[in-house]
């Protein structure tokens, strides 16, 4: 009995923990914090209802994923979004993606196939930025899943994470937006027809055409 208390506290605190690092990754994506704003840690505390020690492990796992710079002694900023940290995450995405679309088109199973669609159809039903930007997120990570390589997955998801914050920034943008179904389109025939190096090439492309508009949307351009 006291082991399966035990696990079950333990359950707890691990989704607890799950919350508020959703909580405050959602805080950072909304712009409610601007890039170098103080974390007021007193105030996500309040508003949260925990005390200071949970979201200080949150905040870990946000500096992991890009989003946070600790600073020993003097609190926790907004990290300031770095153009050439972005090269370098886009660069490593596009050969990612490129592993995808050769082993998505071969491996994918007829259950991978119906999730890829369904995500495919959603997105054109939600042209809006933050609906695109989660709806995005699920296609591009069904065609990663369809690869049945866990270790490839386990580095997507890693990269995504790092990723999330600037397709925000990007999908505010109709036009991109626009862009990035109209790329999608393409990904979805050289999908269906198993179209191994195809479709490496359309996802590398279009993770390079993303990183571009992200570079751009970061200077200040419109186009």
């Amino acid at each position: 009995m006291a082991g399966s208390t035990t696990a079950l506290a333990q359950e707890e605190a691990g989704t607890l923990h799950e919350q508020i690092v959703n909580k405050l990754r959602g805080v950072l994506l909304n712009g409610e914090l601007a890039d170098g704003a103080r974390i007021p840690e007193a105030l996500l505390c309040l508003r949260f209802g925990i005390s200071r020690t949970p979201l200080r492990e949150a905040l870990k796992v946000l500096a992991a994923e890009g989003f946070v710079e600790l600073r020993p002694n003097r609190g926790s900023i907004v990290a300031p979004i770095d153009p050439v940290e972005v090269a370098h995450l886009f660069e490593m995405k596009g050969a990612i993606e490129h592993m995808i679309g050769r082993l998505a088109a071969v491996r994918a199973t007829g259950e991978d196939v119906a999730r890829i669609e369904q995500a495919h159809g959603e997105l054109a039903l939600h042209p809006d930025p933050a609906a695109y930007t989660a709806l995005n997120q699920e296609f591009h990570r069904a065609l990663a899943a369809a690869t049945h390589n866990p270790v490839l997955l386990q580095t997507y998801d890693n990269l995504q994470k790092r990723v999330l914050r600037l397709r925000f920034v990007v999908n505010e943008n109709p036009q991109r937006v626009l862009e990035s179904f109209g790329e999608h389109e393409g990904i979805m025939v050289a999908f269906r027809a198993r179209a191994r190096l195809d479709l490496a090439e359309r996802l590398e492309e279009h993770n390079r055409l993303t990183g571009e508009a992200v570079r751009r949307a970061l200077k200040g351009e419109n186009a």
